[in-house]
């Protein structure tokens, strides 16, 4: 979930999706859309040369941690 003009009524408005998207999110906080653009630089740059065929997801962690819920799961 990226923080946009479009995501602030969520974010901003004590929105219960808000809450969702903090406590399962392990990064804490909403992607910014640099996170995005900077995956996107990566992957069109040398760095990334011997990718190929593989799903770069820019979540914060949302899907590798899925069940993750803050404070439930930390160590």
């Amino acid at each position: 979930y990226i923080a946009t003009s479009q995501t602030a009524p969520i974010r901003e408005g004590g929105h219960p999706f808000n809450d969702l998207v903090m406590t399962r999110t392990p990064a804490g906080r909403w992607g910014e859309p640099e996170d995005v653009g900077n995956a996107a630089l990566f992957l069109a740059s040398k760095a990334s040369d011997f990718v190929n065929g593989h799903v770069l997801y820019v979540d914060g962690g949302i899907l590798a941690n899925f069940g993750y819920v803050k404070g439930e799961n930390d160590i």
